[in-house]
């Protein structure tokens, strides 16, 4: 009887087709609107995540604001931070802008950086040839350059730039490394950037103090407390003047990130179930609509023995059979646009077994719960009332 009740629900879907796939068009729209909405967020969420990560959840980032007495931090203020327990290291960072020259071509308004070895040692993909900055290049004050991959191009197209020299502000510098492209949802792109040791950019740069430092710390755990011992140097070093520097503590900050993340993930995905809603109206209303048309058949079956059970099942399962196929459709369309839409924003993406599942279970329940109601009011029509319209 099972068997001939899907038989039968599959001929009433096949021999109305046009009215069957306007019917599962909006449960195909929810299930690919769940589909390339979760995919899409998912993959942008771990693309920035992945980019957040790097700049490490055991960072500590001290930006300096001064004083007019005391524009930044000095070397010796930098070792003390260093000298702090639970701190791993420190990556100070010297900013400027000038020109670059190679050759005959020039380069306006290059925003030139020194940094340590620490600053490579934590991001080893970040060199994408040659050689980081080391520590002889600090003790040496060496006149090396690290160039990113925009400079690379402008530059040295076609051609190995290692070796060659090119003038930082009138200086001769000589290139031992490039860096690796940063990708679209990178945090800071380093792609038009010259790092150069940290010691020879404060005598190079006219700068005298150190405008930011990363400090990396050996437990994770003890941050706050590192973070106090921190401050106590700054505010000896800044005459105890609020507001002349700011301290981030990184792994604050990425698992705020990754909690907004996650609940614009579900925000998104609440808004595209609506359709799925709309699509089970669509199916209840169809049903209903069957239900007043086969009225006659209806009444037939009953006057031959046919029980409620046996009519309520067949138009559930027409319901059912039409949710899940339109899910298919939609699971199919989803991935297709989630992957066009992924290629154009320029992230990569994968469609999780569990977001499939979420969707084709939330598309079959739609059928169930809107195909119970007229399901039921074919169950219970009086054999008598139905054959009256014969």
């Amino acid at each position: 009887m099972f068997l001939e009740s899907i038989r039968m629900s599959w001929m009433n879907i096949t021999k109305n087709k046009l009215r069957s796939f306007l019917t599962m068009l909006g449960i195909v729209i929810g299930v690919a609107s769940i589909i390339a909405l979760i995919t899409l967020v998912r993959g942008a969420t771990d693309n920035i995540s992945a980019e957040v990560t790097k700049l490490g959840g055991n960072k500590i980032f001290i930006n300096i604001i001064g004083t007019p007495l005391k524009q930044g931090l000095s070397r010796d203020d930098a070792e003390a931070i260093k000298a702090v327990g639970n701190v791993g290291g420190i990556s100070p960072t010297i900013s400027g802008k000038t020109a670059i020259v190679y050759k005959d071509n020039v380069i306006e308004n290059v925003s030139i950086q020194g940094k340590n070895e620490v600053y490579f040692k934590a991001d080893p993909e970040l060199i994408r040839s040659g050689r980081a900055i080391n520590m002889l290049d600090l003790e040496h004050e060496s006149r090396v350059a690290v160039i990113g991959s925009n400079l690379v191009n402008d530059l040295f197209f076609g051609k190995n730039p290692i070796g060659e020299k090119i003038l930082i502000n009138g200086i001769t510098y000589t290139i031992v490394g490039t860096l690796e492209a940063s990708r679209r949802f990178s945090m800071g792109s380093t792609n038009d950037v010259v790092i150069i040791p940290y010691t020879t950019a404060l005598q190079s740069l006219g700068v005298k103090n150190i405008s930011s430092l990363d400090v990396y710390l050996e437990d994770t755990n003890l941050a706050d407390e590192t973070v106090e011992k921190i401050k106590g140097i700054l505010n000896r070093a800044f005459n105890y003047k609020e507001d002349s520097y700011t301290i981030f503590n990184m792994g604050d900050i990425i698992e705020s990130f990754q909690s907004i993340m996650s609940m614009m993930s579900l925000l998104l995905a609440g808004i595209a179930a609506i359709s799925l809603i709309v699509g089970g109206i669509g199916i209840m209303n169809m049903m209903l609509v069957t239900i007043t048309e086969r009225t006659m058949e209806i009444g037939l079956r009953k006057a031959l023995g046919a029980t409620p059970y046996t009519i309520c099942l067949q138009f559930l399962i027409e319901s059912i059979f039409l949710s899940v196929i339109g899910g298919l459709f939609g699971l199919l369309f989803g991935a297709l646009l989630a992957y066009v839409l992924a290629a154009f924003i320029g992230i990569e993406i994968s469609i999780l077994f569990s977001t499939n599942a979420l969707a084709m279970g939330f598309s079959a329940a739609v059928g169930i719960i809107f195909g119970y109601m007229p399901a039921k009011k074919a169950s219970c029509l009086n054999p008598i009332d139905a054959l009256r319209s014969l």
